[in-house]
């Protein structure tokens, strides 16, 4: 009889205790996490779909970034459980949308985690600007990242954050979580031609070259040519905690853009 494993997510009262497991510990977190959510959710009610849609993203981010130095912003706060649950706050989960419990979005005064407090939505990219700006008038080097979904990037305010951040050159991460996992089904030009290109075929033999290239250059987890934390090579050796996840990342002078999804195991 196989002996079950032992809880990792018991061990992880903040980020930082995640920061040094094996990938395979990440696969495992990941899925304890997942069903941590399903259960806190199926008691208070709320948002089930877009926390499950970034499981491995959250995780992921968590494992790789210094939060809550660097600033990790959700738009929309739907997304944010799995971030809840990892930042301290899993023992309040079935408090969450109840009077004097958790909020169902970020919340400055619940958390240094949450650097940014909103519900809906596509304003993630203009904070994250103006705390990237902070940090350079500062002469911090901290990392400025905002998660946007599919949905939240049909908004206008968001190109014109994009718009912005391109014109002012402070050094930027927005992600965007494009996995169909809209509250309801997304609609709209931008999403439809999201989708196409997800299911092209030329796309998916380009992710998988480059998925193959990121194997062959894999720098080694320890020694002298171990791949430090924060950089691009440390983000192609942590950022799929899920085997069936992929992250694809191009990078201009001062933005880069991170495209993520699951298909949810």
């Amino acid at each position: 009889m196989t002996k079950p494993k032992a809880s990792l997510l018991d061990r992880v009262s903040s980020p930082a205790d995640i920061r040094d497991f094996s990938i395979e510990e990440l696969e495992q977190l990941t899925h304890e996490v997942r069903q941590e959510m399903i259960q806190s959710v199926s008691f208070t009610g709320g948002h089930l779909g877009a926390g499950l849609g970034v499981a491995e993203l959250t995780v992921a981010l968590h494992h790789i970034f210094d939060t809550p130095r660097d600033r990790l912003i959700w738009d929309v706060g739907h997304q944010a459980y799995p971030h809840k649950i990892l930042t301290g706050r899993r023992h309040r989960m079935r408090t969450m949308r109840q009077g004097g419990g958790l909020s169902g979005f970020t919340r400055r005064s619940e958390s240094e985690y949450d650097p940014f407090g909103a519900g809906h939505s596509s304003t993630s990219i203009s904070a994250a600007l103006g705390m990237a700006v902070a940090r350079d008038l500062k002469g911090a080097t901290n990392n400025v990242i905002a998660v946007i979904g599919d949905g939240a990037m049909s908004a206008g305010q968001a190109y014109e954050a994009m718009n912005n951040a391109g014109a002012a050159g402070s050094r930027l991460i927005v992600i965007l979580n494009d996995n169909d996992m809209s509250i309801a089904p997304p609609v709209g030009a931008l999403s439809a031609h999201l989708s196409r290109l997800l299911s092209s075929p030329s796309y998916h033999s380009l992710r998988h070259l480059v998925k193959d290239l990121a194997h062959l250059l894999r720098p080694p987890s320890s020694g002298p040519w171990a791949a430090p934390r924060n950089t691009p090579a440390a983000w192609s050796r942590a950022a799929a905690p899920c085997s069936r996840n992929w992250a694809s990342i191009t990078s201009a002078p001062s933005t880069a853009t991170i495209s993520s999804t699951c298909c949810r195991c």
